[in-house]
């Protein structure tokens, strides 16, 4: 497959603060043109988490896809949804840091409440496991007083935490790829 790659020209500033706003708009025009490749890396890191299992009954390509299937069957809007498909998306980088990871790479397509859901649901998740380590599994309390508590209590409990079943009936990756281009076509904020 050949692709081919329009040649722009680099603006001349060495600084940033020695840059100029026309050169700016050039580079803004730039980075516009190619947004299209956001989404490309996004669906990249998902296949790969098709190669992290660590224990569980399913890869974690599966169970994003598991989270996604479920999260669309329950009628959740399409910034939902493509959360859902990535909130693991972390864990292709770093499983310890994984929420913080996906909730920024979200961040600038998604609502601040389907950001924050994200960010933390692995306290969420932590009614269901934290008890085996040693934690708290009331963790998710913390968040009680906020706007976005409910939809981080249905992400976790409904979606996520029952995710790891093999035999769940998924929707393939190819499925939610026009949800994901589309999500991360137009940021929210640049």
């Amino acid at each position: 497959m050949s692709t081919t790659t329009k040649t722009t020209t680099p603006t001349s500033f060495r600084r940033m603060d020695e840059s100029t706003a026309e050169q700016w708009a050039e580079i803004g025009a730039q980075t516009a043109e190619r947004q299209a490749r956001v989404a490309t890396q996004v669906l990249g890191m998902l296949e790969a988490l098709g190669d992290i299992t660590d224990g569980f009954a399913v890869d974690q390509l599966r169970h994003s896809l598991q989270t996604a299937t479920r999260a669309e069957e329950s009628g959740a809007d399409p910034e939902m949804v493509v959360a859902a498909l990535c909130h693991d998306i972390g864990k292709y980088i770093s499983v310890p840091n994984h929420p913080r990871i996906a909730a920024e790479i979200l961040r600038p397509y998604v609502r601040d409440e389907i950001f924050h859901v994200i960010v933390t649901h692995q306290d969420f998740q932590g009614r269901h496991y934290y008890h085996h380590f040693g934690g708290d599994p009331a963790a998710r309390e913390q968040y009680r007083a906020e706007p976005w508590f409910a939809l981080g209590e249905r992400f976790a409990d409904e979606w996520d935490q029952t995710s790891f079943d093999p035999d769940y009936p998924t929707q393939p990756l190819a499925h939610f790829e026009p949800l994901v281009r589309d999500v991360f076509s137009r940021p929210h904020s640049f």
